[in-house]
């Protein structure tokens, strides 16, 4: 090999080095919103931290969440706030997916932070958690209203001083028999009800998509029913 080729060689490799390089760049400039022509969301599932919560209805905010990860192929790599947190991009939207790491009954607190250090007001604010007062597999989108006791939802009026903000109600269904609610919450779901989840979180993520696609009440009207169209 001449040494002519050598140094064209060294120049090619020195070419591929500095593209990577751009489209490195590119990519995190991409990641924090440079390139968002749209506007920009923070999602928030409430749930509980640690590996015993994982799987249990209480939970089904945070399943949500990786869910929407998936669907827009970004993954849980940050942290702040006590909340971890990925940014995603969709039709020229920027997404902000959130797991509130504090437990359920101070989520408020990593909410507040995030739309504060996003610069983000309440109404770009959708909250997606537990209700034991909708059937399992049950999807309720509101632009407001109260906590109806869920204290995750009861955290984060407190902190943001408003209940004026979009929330996504999934149901899970109430406990039999004298059960207490707040025990039935943190079990895993049935091994019936294990066979629809994927299928119920895929709607769920299809309703919240809508909801940044075409709006709130767009959403509502084609998601907040009791089952499926068939």
């Amino acid at each position: 090999m001449t040494s002519q080729t050598l140094m064209t060689n060294n120049n090619l490799d020195k070419l591929f080095d500095a593209l990577k390089g751009l489209t490195r760049r590119a990519d995190i400039a991409q990641e924090d919103g440079a390139e968002t022509t749209g506007n920009t969301f923070l999602l928030v599932g409430l749930g509980n931290p640690g590996r015993e919560y994982r799987d249990t209805r209480h939970n089904i905010g945070f399943m949500l969440m990786g869910k929407l990860a998936t669907c827009l192929g970004v993954e849980f790599t940050r942290s702040q706030s006590k909340a971890i947190f990925t940014i995603g991009h969709y039709q020229g939207h920027k997404i902000i997916l959130a797991k509130p790491q504090s437990f359920m009954n101070r989520s408020g607190h990593p909410t507040q932070a995030l739309l504060k250090f996003y610069k983000l007001d309440p109404t770009d604010l959708l909250v997606a958690y537990d209700d034991v007062d909708l059937p399992f597999d049950t999807i309720r989108l509101k632009p407001s209203g109260g906590t109806a006791g869920h204290k995750g939802m009861k955290s984060i009026v407190e902190q943001l001083g408003t209940r004026e903000f979009a929330r996504l109600r999934l149901g899970v269904g109430r406990p039999p028999g004298h059960k207490q609610a707040a025990n039935y919450v943190l079990k895993p779901f049935s091994k019936d009800e294990q066979e629809f989840l994927d299928q119920y979180l895929n709607r769920a993520a299809d309703a919240t998509l809508t909801y940044i696609r075409e709006g709130l009440q767009p959403a509502m009207t084609m998601y907040n029913r009791s089952q499926p169209e068939t």
